[in-house]
């Protein structure tokens, strides 16, 4: 006979032994779910709720500069393809459409851009007729009000030196005439600044730097159904819906709803270009903390 002593240690010596994980192991795992959550997080973040976007063009001037920073508001407009990063292809149509309001200052993919974005503001909505009459912004028939203000003051920066090199321009301010000594040092320049009032009264600033340009004169636009018709602040340095973008490299035309990213919220960060990597101290003295909050 065998005894319960002998059985019972049988069935102890049989049991398997529990299977522990190499700490190593454990460790890795541990540390790709947290990264595979916070891309999942950082992807809706960017897709559905708010996304950065730099300003490297003077066309926004005197609202935004070269070197801001700020963040767009995705919800406002609804989602499409364009609101995706990498314009992924993962959203049939336009879903939750909103419709923009003229003033607004929006971010979009150009057409004809290859994808890339640009941002101006919303003068256009469907319907409506617009046309420049010797620098005066007319929509539907009404001239909209245009007053002469202060000039814009603002000192030469190593980001509009570089800007004016991309663009083979000598002058950092357009034109040599703009550009003047500052008080502290260095140079500045000294644009014509003027505020424009549309008819729901919405106001903002403009730059007209001249008179008697190419975009000061031009057809009467209609836009068209699903479409707008934007333009930079600063009107002579837009390449805007003023232009079709095969008649004027650059230009846009007029811009299909569907390739809103979104609207501009607010100015997140701004430097002047004079920052360098290996010396950690200019990372401050390039800011410009004024500009850091001013919404739209």
């Amino acid at each position: 006979m065998t005894s319960n002593t002998e059985k019972s240690g049988d069935s102890s010596a049989t049991a398997p032994a529990p299977q522990v994980s190499p700490p190593e192991t454990s460790e890795w795992r541990e540390y790709g779910g947290f990264l595979l959550k916070l891309a999942l997080f950082v992807f809706i973040l960017r897709s559905f709720i708010v996304s950065p976007f730099n300003i490297p063009s003077e066309s926004m001037q005197p609202r935004l500069l070269i070197g801001d920073y700020l963040l767009v508001a995705k919800w406002p407009y609804g989602y499409s393809k364009n609101s995706m990063p990498f314009a992924l292809p993962i959203i049939p149509g336009r879903i939750f459409a909103g419709q923009p309001e003229r003033g607004d200052v929006v971010v979009f993919k150009a057409p004809m851009s290859n994808g890339a974005d640009y941002i101006k503001r919303v003068i256009g909505l469907p319907g409506d007729v617009i046309q420049m009459r010797e620098g005066i912004l007319e929509i539907n028939g009404v001239a909209v009000k245009k007053e002469r203000i202060a000039d814009l003051v603002i000192p030469v920066t190593q980001n509009m030196r570089d800007a004016a090199e991309l663009d083979r321009n000598p002058f950092p301010c357009w034109r040599p005439d703009m550009e003047e000594p500052a008080a502290k040092g260095g140079t500045q320049c000294r644009y014509p600044r003027f505020r424009e009032t549309l008819p729901e009264g919405k106001s903002y600033e403009i730059l007209d730097l001249a008179n008697g340009l190419e975009g000061d004169n031009t057809e009467a636009f209609v836009v068209g159904e699903g479409d707008l018709f934007l333009m930079g602040d600063n009107r002579d340095r837009s390449a805007d819906s003023r232009w079709s973008p095969i008649d004027k490299p650059g230009a846009i035309g007029m811009v299909p709803q569907e390739n809103l990213v979104g609207r501009a919220l607010v100015s997140v960060f701004s430097t002047d270009g004079s920052s360098h990597w290996l010396l950690p101290w200019t990372w401050f003295t390039a800011t410009r903390a004024e500009r850091i909050g001013q919404g739209f």
